[in-house]
């Protein structure tokens, strides 16, 4: 850089300097700028709110010009909006004479996380109704006052199936009906549509009325973020493929082909609209809701088909109640409403389907203990049906073990530079003593799919739920001995004790277990990978299933002493001698070894081959 450029650069950074200097407002300008941006803003909120208003006072409009032309239809002068209940031993519903619908649902033998009703859907949070035109207008049952069929008092006849009509007249003869049943002892609610001679008041070229279904779903365990990742939009095809929404996002999907069934399922809980036939074309939606209290707002718009017949019905049924594995396959094992409790992918799911919940559902069915300890039994029974393998693998360890000396032994006569004779040399010796280098990882990697697939039952085991052990008051959320001050990244601001609990014992079983390995470079950078990964399961499970983390914490200390009573029991000295007699006997290769074999002879001889370079 020459003198010139550099006197340049000095001079436009003076001006620079000076330019912001003189040319920056008074603190006099700066104020009066401040009151300016002040007013400006207060406007920009001002215009909102109007903007805000106007778009209230127009929808209100349109569902005032809505309700008039629905009172020029039906029958509505001077009717009352009254409320009507049905209810079981289980559930308890609220049935508006305005719309029709089920605005209440209480789940009556379950309680929230802090001991309050657990409704699934609360009064004015839900909706749910037709629309279609009639006379050049649409029409909205929402604004319809229907007439029940009964008065209150009738309907709770004790025992009995209790029967409820709702009833939006045109005139004696031509009216709109919406049906209710509820049988005692039961979750499910039969829900039936009828029209009667509405064919010349429906618009004549109406093929689809459109049933319209949308819930706030309320929070209802202890951690709205872990209760959140299990709550979504479910629906299940006719050919019984069930799929859902995005359980994070936001997502609008249309389903045109034939759907048996639209679920809002929550963590612990599900409302389930199941047609008797199918639902022809279904539009669902799903959206985070950040009102406190609250998870997600879902919603539905189900076609129903219409040929404008004289009387038109279409069956339903509601079910509302528990995900429960054995209670949704008494109400629905041949529509796959099972499928609403997320038990892993399909090999996982299998596992859990026929081991993991019938083991469970006999001890609790026939052991009068603590969750925890059924838990601790169901843990137990796993581990001694696993412990061949868990043997088979300590023997493999071992083995390598007393076979590192010879290996180093092999490692100082071949060079680093000669790896492939070096691996063709351990490989050869490893044939001779009758070791699998993949003993000690095939046995583990077997019991993986075990570990991931408690990790599905766990958190989705509703038998757990509000169920306490020692310090944990719900075996199905977190346990906390102390809540922090703050808040962890990916952590929380509570302490899990048996997440605690879980870490500690994984990081002692790799401490004891790597004393049973051959110390090398390589399986010393393995160790440190091995303790990383308790650490981060710290920070995973913190706010998972107390009732997972238990488990991990009692399966792991398990393992611990079957590994130590093996070790008691097996003599390095007398296995070693074992080896070496195995070492004197020919070696049966299999088919599969004498091609290995041949290949690497042939890339030995091209090897030799190669010209070398100068």
């Amino acid at each position: 850089m020459d003198r010139n450029t550099i006197t340049g650069l000095v001079v436009i950074a003076l001006i620079l300097i000076g330019y912001s200097y003189f040319m920056s407002p008074s603190k006099e300008e700066l104020k009066a700028m401040h009151v300016r941006d002040s007013i400006a803003r207060v406007e920009a909120q001002r215009a909102a709110a109007l903007e805000k208003e106007r778009q209230a006072d127009f929808a209100q409009q349109q569902n005032s010009e809505a309700q008039q032309a629905t009172e020029t239809i039906f029958k509505q002068d001077s009717l009352p909006v009254e409320q009507y209940t049905l209810e079981n031993n289980k559930i308890k519903l609220h049935i508006n004479t305005k719309g029709g619908c089920i605005d209440y649902v209480d789940l009556k033998g379950y309680r929230t996380h802090d001991s309050l009703p657990l409704v699934l859907w609360k009064d004015h949070k839900s909706s749910m109704g037709l629309n279609f035109y009639a006379r050049n207008k649409q029409i909205n049952t929402a604004n319809l006052v229907f007439v029940p069929n009964t008065n209150q008092k009738e309907l709770n006849a004790e025992g009995s199936e209790q029967v409820l009509t709702m009833r939006a007249y045109v005139d004696e003869s031509k009216y709109l009906e919406f049906e209710y049943k509820l049988a005692p002892d039961s979750y499910m609610v039969d829900f039936k549509i009828n029209t009667y001679n509405l064919n010349d008041v429906i618009a004549s070229n109406t093929n689809f009325l459109t049933l319209y279904w949308g819930v706030d779903m309320p929070q209802l365990e202890k951690s709205r973020d872990f209760e959140s990742r299990y709550t979504g939009v479910y629906y299940n095809f006719s050919n019984n493929d069930v799929e859902h929404l995005s359980l994070t996002g936001d997502e609008k999907v249309d389903l045109p082909t034939s759907v048996k069934w639209v679920a809002y399922k929550q963590q612990f809980f599900s409302s389930v609209l199941i047609a008797n036939e199918s639902f022809p074309n279904v539009l669902v939606s799903t959206a985070n809701n950040t009102t406190p209290g609250f998870l997600k707002t879902a919603n539905a718009e189900i076609s129903l088909p219409y040929s404008g017949k004289a009387i038109e019905k279409y069956d339903m049924r509601f079910y509302f109640g528990p995900n429960s594995y054995p209670t949704l396959r008494e109400y629905g094992k041949d529509i796959e409403l099972p499928k609403l409790v997320d038990l892993g992918w399909k090999w996982i799911a299998w596992f859990n389907r026929y081991v993991v919940i019938p083991i469970f559902n006999f001890l609790e069915a026939n052991v009068t203990l603590n969750y925890g300890l059924i838990i601790f039994l169901l843990t137990l029974i796993i581990k001694l049906v696993l412990f061949p393998l868990t043997y088979k693998s300590y023997m493999s360890q071992a083995k390598m073990r007393v076979l590192k000396p010879q290996i180093d032994e092999i490692n100082k006569k071949i060079p680093a530079d000669k790896a492939m004779e070096r691996q063709q040399a351990i490989m050869k010796l490893y044939k001779k003593a009758g070791v699998n280098p993949m003993g000690g990882c095939l046995p583990m990697l077997l019991q993986m799919p075990i570990l991931i697939a408690l990790f599905y039952f766990f958190p989705g085991a509703i038998e757990l739920r509000q169920k306490s052990f020692l310090w944990a008051t719900d075996l199905a959320s977190y346990d906390s001995i102390a809540t922090l001050p703050f808040t962890i990244p990916f952590y929380g601001n509570h302490v899990s004790l048996f997440c605690l609990l879980m870490t500690i014992t994984n990081i002692l079983y790799m401490w004891y277990n790597s004393k049973n390995q051959p110390q090398n470079d390589q399986m010393k950078g393995m160790q440190v990978m091995m303790y990383i990964m308790p650490i981060m399961f710290l920070f995973i499970f913190n706010s998972y299933s107390s009732g997972l983390s238990y488990y991990y914490f009692i399966a792991t200390l398990i393992t611990i002493v079957q590994t130590w009573a093996i070790r008691k029991f097996v003599n390095d000295e007398k296995l070693l001698k074992q080896i070496e007699l195995a070492k004197t006997k020919p070696v049966k290769k299999s088919k599969f070894q004498q091609k290995l074999e041949e290949m690497q002879r042939m890339q030995e001889q091209r090897m030799r081959q190669m010209p070398k370079k100068k």
